[in-house]
């Protein structure tokens, strides 16, 4: 349960006075309690309305956008959908970061891939044992089932079974919304 590169992150970030979280892998990961497979990167997430306050406290890294899966520069301009992914290299050190940018309104978030889809605001995070904030599992996992690779099904089958009634019924029906025929609602009955 080393957690090393999450609690580096939550070193970075811990001055950040904007609410951010984990997403991806290590997301489910540290929901779990255990690294439960290698990671490639390291991915948190952050609500639209914050990034500019990123980018100013983070102004020793580099970033770039992400437009239609071609990296650009990123100047100060508010970047609004369909860019959602920033990646961030410090200067000096080579460190390297995505963020994912998330929408919400003042109650509730809202995925960004069919609007209709949303979840109560306060309940999309959770806090490690340690303290380390993360993107709660079933909305991780929604933005797995597009393009779902085998890490991604990995990572289900690590949390499917310890989400709880209320987080499966919310997963199962934004699923059948978004990806109808989604192998993973046969598992989410």
């Amino acid at each position: 349960m080393s957690f090393e590169q999450c609690h580096r992150i939550a070193s970075l970030m811990s001055g950040f006075n904007k609410m951010w979280f984990f997403a991806g892998g290590w997301a489910i990961d540290l929901s779990i309690g255990r690294e439960t497979r290698q990671h490639q990167d390291i991915e948190i997430a952050l609500f639209r309305k914050d990034q500019l306050y990123l980018k100013e406290y983070l102004n020793e890294w580099d970033f770039k956008k992400v437009v239609k899966g071609t990296f650009h520069s990123w100047n100060n301009e508010f970047l609004e959908l369909p860019i959602h992914e920033i990646h961030a290299l410090h200067k000096s050190n080579g460190d390297r970061l995505e963020v994912l940018l998330n929408e919400a309104t003042d109650s509730e978030w809202k995925f960004r891939r069919e609007l209709t889809i949303s979840h109560p605001l306060m309940s999309v995070w959770s806090y490690s044992d340690t303290g380390i904030p993360y993107l709660n599992p079933e909305i991780v996992l929604l933005y797995k089932v597009k393009n779902t690779r085998e890490k991604d099904h990995q990572d289900f089958i690590a949390i499917v079974d310890k989400l709880d009634d209320q987080r499966r019924k919310w997963l199962r029906g934004a699923i059948q919304l978004h990806e109808p025929e989604h192998k993973w609602l046969q598992f989410l009955t």
